[in-house]
């Protein structure tokens, strides 16, 4: 199972996190006045769910560092699923709204991903309570 250790959730977490606050910058200065409304709000949404998800991977980060065993394995599985999964929905958002690219199915895969990130942490709490 592909997972992340402690550490790499941080760096991910905190790098995600810096490119949601550039994102955020352009959005605000330097977007062109042009753009239709339904693609600035697309940006802004990726924006937001970039920014969640960094969030998220800094929890998992230390949720990874406390919990133990099949528990801690989930927590890393679902802090692989925010970063990929963030990538690829933000990713093909962005490549949409901002360049007219279209993904096909990437940022309903991302979408996906991020879902089974927050399950997987759901079942990491789980887990780790039924841990004797």
């Amino acid at each position: 199972m592909l997972s992340l250790g402690s550490a790499a959730a941080l760096a991910a977490g905190g790098l995600l996190g810096f490119a949601a606050v550039v994102m955020a910058a352009v959005a605000a200065h330097a977007l062109p006045d042009t753009m239709p409304p339904h693609a600035a709000a697309g940006v802004r949404a990726a924006i937001q769910m970039q920014a969640w998800h960094a969030l998220a991977l800094v929890f998992c980060a230390l949720w990874i560092e406390r919990a133990q065993g099949f528990a801690r394995r989930l927590a890393g599985l679902a802090g692989t699923a925010f970063g990929l999964g963030a990538l690829l929905f933000c990713g093909a958002v962005y490549a949409h709204d901002l360049a007219g690219v279209a993904l096909g199915p990437v940022a309903p895969t991302g979408g996906m991903i991020l879902m089974i990130g927050w399950l997987a942490i759901a079942a990491s709490a789980v887990a780790a309570r039924r841990r004797p």
